[in-house]
């Protein structure tokens, strides 16, 4: 198994982000902006679920792939730390979904 991590993945966004945009794929986007990194994030989420419907695994491990990243950058631009995020699971984990769902108030 592997000892790559999503904190490890953030780190190294948080790193190329950094970077001239012009140099990396990572900087480029987080320089786009919000909507930008958003609307690529949709894309990949487009591409995950089409590879899911048709029960690809090859063409499902790498658009997930791409969809974390790409949720990672879009975390990133929002100032939203990982953690933050995995905290938010565990505190949802520590009851059943559809508990978690009935004690969410309405919007």
């Amino acid at each position: 198994m592997s000892g790559f991590s999503l904190t490890d993945l953030e780190q190294i966004i948080a790193e190329r982000a950094k970077a001239d945009p012009s140099e990396s794929w990572t900087a480029k986007l987080v320089a786009a902006g919000q909507e930008r990194a958003a609307k690529k994030l949709g894309e990949e989420a487009v591409e995950t679920v089409i590879a899911a419907i048709q029960n690809n695994r090859q063409d499902l491990k790498s658009e997930a792939a791409d969809l974390l990243y790409h949720l990672l950058v879009v975390l990133k631009i929002a100032g939203i730390p990982l953690q933050d995020v995995l905290e938010q699971l565990q505190r949802r984990t520590a009851q059943s979904g559809l508990q978690e769902k009935a004690s969410r108030k309405p919007t």
